[in-house]
């Protein structure tokens, strides 16, 4: 089978080629570490890989072992690269922090043991911004990660790196998280799915286990099987994770998505700016919906975005800047952190343990306001970003249509619905504008809804087949 060929097999499809032994591990790392040569010194996707002869070693063990009988889990010698916020033994965990490069974890993370333990072969580290800070995959040590489909824009982030692998086919599964739009933004602009599940779905190790944070842990993948195998590989309750749930229930096969409805939140009634073109790409995604037999209505929400953004704001200080206070007390240390790390820390130090309060009653209230939505829809959707991927040389924009950006992050205001409400959430492929720039569609269900979003969601793949459909152009014939 050509390398092309093999790199463009879904997941699932390569772990039956691999587990029937008409596909052996050594070709399928051989292809994939190929591809990687040729396009990640472009790209930027992968970091800290493993020497290539130590991965063809690996790879033919991982074939012996089959020929043993040996099959150690349903992604059997297929390649890995774990997001760099995660800790995976044997390669860095650097978070893309200068104050990082050299940690090296004594023990895997908690998901990273159930990816470990499905049996694939970790080859590196997909990149991040600095701390995960910011929806631009840019830091000092490994530096950008560029767009899979121009690399003079930005692969957004900060699962940056793990989006651009899957849209080149670099590897066929990528893990990532997601606190504002992490999964969601990168997927949308390189054409891939990203899932952020239900809060607890996927148990996440933390210093603090009792006060969850925003952020949670999920899969990415060129379709939503390969989305679904991920996700049941990482999904469920471990006994060191006190509120994590049991795994969802996954339909798979034949769905009629007739009669379900979808409720368009669009710009908010005028509260959130979005670039020219963003919310008509959004839009002919829901189209597809519509000639499927789903209701798709503009609908409108009772409660002040301004006063839901700045709870976010002040649960982010608190949780982002606990984890970095430590740097910021050494001013050596604090010299070394980016802007947006100060921004949160500082922020966090001028709250007090009742305005946390406060804005998690604020939080309160809106999953009240999104709970009565899902009384009559069975989803909301928006756009991905409010804008498309912008230049790699670019930190963040500084305005939306005439309107000044006043952090960071503001510019990602529009995932914030579903990260406030514990909705689950999924990035689809929404396609692109006349200047060939992606765009992805956000599409969340109710809490611990995940197995019945993902029904939609794979209606939707089986319509649209948009990762299939326009692949990056490349070198693809290696």
């Amino acid at each position: 089978m050509p390398p092309a060929e093999i790199l463009d097999l879904s997941a699932r499809a390569l772990s039956e080629a691999i587990a029937a032994r008409k596909l052996s591990c050594l070709e399928l790392m051989t292809a994939c570490l190929d591809r990687i040569a040729a396009l990640n010194p472009r790209h930027n996707a992968i970091v800290s890989m493993r020497p290539r002869e130590a991965l063809l070693a690996e790879a033919r063990e991982a074939d012996a072992a089959l020929a043993r009988g040996e099959r150690r889990g349903p992604l059997h010698g297929v390649p890995f690269a774990v997001k760099d916020t995660a800790a995976l033994k044997g390669f860095p965990m650097t978070k893309g922090s200068p104050l990082l490069r050299d940690f090296m974890p004594e023990a895997d993370s908690l998901m990273v043991e159930r990816i470990r333990a499905a049996g694939v072969i970790f080859i590196g580290k997909t990149n991040v911004p600095e701390f995960a800070l910011g929806s631009q995959t840019t830091n000092p040590i490994f530096g950008a990660t560029r767009n899979a489909y121009d690399p003079a824009l930005t692969s957004g982030g900060s699962s940056g790196g793990a989006a651009v692998a899957l849209a080149l086919r670099m590897l066929p599964l990528a893990d990532g998280s997601d606190y504002g739009g992490s999964l969601r933004n990168p997927a949308g602009w390189n054409n891939v799915y990203g899932f952020r599940p239900s809060f607890g779905r996927v148990p996440n190790d933390s210093p603090d286990l009792w006060l969850p944070s925003l952020s949670v842990l999920g899969p990415m993948a060129r379709d939503i099987d390969d989305l679904e195998l991920l996700f049941s590989i990482l999904a469920g309750p471990d006994p060191r994770a006190p509120l994590a749930l049991d795994g969802p229930a996954l339909a798979g096969g034949d769905f009629d998505p007739r009669g379900k409805r979808i409720a368009w939140l669009g710009d908010f009634g005028g509260a959130l700016p979005f670039e020219p073109g963003v919310l008509d790409v959004a839009k002919s995604a829901l189209k597809v919906f519509e000639d499927m037999g789903v209701e798709v209505e503009e609908a409108r929400i009772d409660f002040s975005f301004e006063e839901l953004w700045s709870a976010f704001l002040a649960i982010r200080h608190w949780q982002i800047g606990a984890s970095l206070i430590g740097f910021y007390n050494d001013p050596a240390k604090r010299a070394q952190l980016k802007s947006a790390a100060i921004y949160e820390v500082e922020g966090g130090r001028k709250l007090s343990a009742f305005d946390i309060s406060r804005a998690s009653e604020t939080r309160s209230r809106w999953s009240l306001a999104i709970a009565k939505l899902f009384g009559e829809y069975d989803a909301f959707a928006l756009p991905t970003a409010q804008v498309f991927a912008f230049d790699v040389d670019t930190l963040w924009p500084r305005e939306i249509a005439g309107r000044a950006m006043r952090s960071y992050h503001e510019w990602m205001q529009c995932v914030i619905p579903a990260t406030m409400a514990g909705a689950p959430t999924i990035a689809l492929p929404a396609g692109f504008d006349a200047r060939g720039r992606a765009m992805g569609l956000q599409l969340a269900g109710p809490p611990r809804g995940d197995g019945a979003l993902l029904q939609l969601a794979r209606a939707y793949d089986l319509r649209t087949r948009w990762p299939e459909r326009m692949k990056p152009v490349g070198p693809f014939n290696n």
